[in-house]
């Protein structure tokens, strides 16, 4: 019996210090590490198990399986072939303004700007949509479709019969829709799409048999390509919401861009790099020459739970670490981490003006208690928050300097900056910052200043409800 005892000691120990030991080596947050290690070895049988669950990153883990074996199965195929010659941009011959922020996207990125592209805003479902649609039909080689949701709405069924009726005319089309932002609307768009004979395919869905329930690592770019000439990108799902003339019971705002230019063709590098890591398929689309259609000078951020380096995050702080003068934010979800809001501040300190538009009701109350939390540090360090009025505005924009422009798919909260896979595209255009810098200014001319009396005056319980969901800010 004693010996037994002795046993079962040595293990509980050997446990507690393995999970320790992994913690101290894995963990690349000093207090994180610290706090898993006091945990292990605390409680030598319950602290291993909940380190297990709750402390093991299986989501960069699980996507590096993942990618490995997609990796593996296209070894010997031949890479992926931009639709354009190569357009990259000489940095030396650039503005200097230019040259300080484009320097961090190179040095981050390990990739040049393209150039010789027109970007152009498109507000709302209502500017959109309509010439999303025309560009289907309109189509001739190929469309590709990445979404993170694809409502099955009025206008959502425009999409799915554009999409039928450019398979029927031989357009090569392939839909790639999230696994779990499909759930969002019933019938269920890939269920729709298969019916009516379009290649579609689902992004890591959940599924029970055999368990596989990933509800982190979702797809939450938004892509379109037409013809390998035409893209559209930004942060806008596909949703009769977004349609505000049609007077939507839960109206939401958001901004799309459609590019003309190279930089279409990286978006459907992009796309086509998705298809097989979701169905282990290459496509070759055709190859175009297209010449130059305007002076844009544009890269891709391609960032997800695959990437070693969370180089999305790091790339935004470096840019705001170099700003000048002006930084205007307008997001959905603000629970950043803690070295971007210390970029932010930094920021300030300099005489660097920061502005942050957020939503004053948020879909998601929770996080938007989480970020109560965060913004009278914030707003001590001089930095102006405002609340936009209704209708929820789903806008994922930064604007640093007057000159540069960071617009896509990810929120600056942990789940796009560290969970999903996102796509962004940094632009250097003045006349395109110019033209956002006026959106900005329009909607915080009407957004209601947060003041640091508003946060002091919070009751007890709601300050302790905010903290209190500000805990779980890695997880939002």
């Amino acid at each position: 019996m004693h010996v037994l005892n002795w046993f079962g000691l040595l293990l509980l120990a050997a446990l507690a210090l393995g999970a320790a030991g992994h913690a101290l080596l894995r963990k690349s947050d000093s207090r994180s590490a610290l706090g898993w290690v006091g945990v292990c070895l605390t409680f030598p049988l319950a602290g291993p198990i909940l380190y297990i669950l709750f402390g093991v990153n299986r989501v960069r883990r699980s996507a590096s399986r993942m990618r490995k074996e997609v990796d593996a199965l296209s070894g010997n195929a031949p890479p992926a072939q931009s639709s354009y010659p190569a357009a990259a941009v000489n940095p030396t011959v650039l503005h200097q303004s230019f040259q300080r922020l484009e320097r961090i996207g190179r040095n981050v990125l390990r990739a040049e700007l393209t150039g010789g592209n027109c970007v152009e805003p498109l507000f709302n479902g209502d500017e959109a949509y309509p010439v999303m649609l025309r560009a289907m039909e309109d189509a001739t080689h190929s469309i590709y479709l990445t979404t993170y949701i694809l409502d099955t709405d009025s206008l959502g069924m425009k999409f799915i019969d554009a999409l039928a009726r450019a398979v029927l005319r031989g357009v090569d089309v392939r839909v790639l829709v999230d696994g779990v932002g499909e759930k969002y609307s019933w019938p269920l768009a890939s269920r729709l799409l298969k019916k009516k004979g379009v290649p579609t395919a689902l992004f890591i869905p959940p599924r029970l048999f055999p368990p596989d329930l990933h509800f982190n690592m979702r797809n939450h770019r938004k892509i379109l390509v037409v013809d390998g000439a035409l893209g559209f990108t930004g942060g806008m799902n596909i949703s009769q919401k977004h349609m505000l003339g049609a007077k939507p019971s839960w109206p939401v705002t958001d901004l799309h861009f459609i590019v003309h230019g190279p930089v279409a063709s990286l978006l459907q590098d992009v796309f086509v790099d998705d298809w097989l890591f979701a169905t282990k398929e290459r496509i070759y689309p055709p190859i175009l020459f297209t010449e130059p259609t305007g002076d844009c000078l544009c890269r891709t951020v391609v960032d997800g739970p695959d990437f070693n380096d969370e180089h999305l995050k790091t790339l935004l702080t470096g840019v705001i670490s170099a700003a000048t003068s002006s930084v205007k934010i307008m997001t959905p979800y603000f629970v950043p981490p803690s070295t971007f809001l210390s970029a932010l501040k930094s920021a300030r300190y300099r005489g660097v003006s920061v502005e942050i538009l957020l939503p004053g009701r948020n879909n998601l109350p929770f996080v938007h208690w989480a970020t109560s939390h965060i913004l009278d540090d914030l707003l001590r360090a001089g930095i102006s928050i405002a609340f936009q009025p209704a209708p929820f505005c789903h806008t994922k924009l930064m604007l640093v300097d007057g000159c540069y422009v960071h617009l896509g798919s990810a929120n600056l909260d942990s789940r796009s900056l560290r969970l999903n896979f996102e796509l962004t595209v940094e632009v250097l255009d003045q006349h395109l910052a110019e033209c956002l810098t006026r959106h900005f200014d329009s909607v915080m001319s009407r957004s209601r200043p947060v003041t640091r009396q508003e946060l002091q005056n919070r009751s007890l319980p709601v300050r302790l409800r905010d903290a209190f969901f500000w805990l779980f800010s890695p997880y939002l």
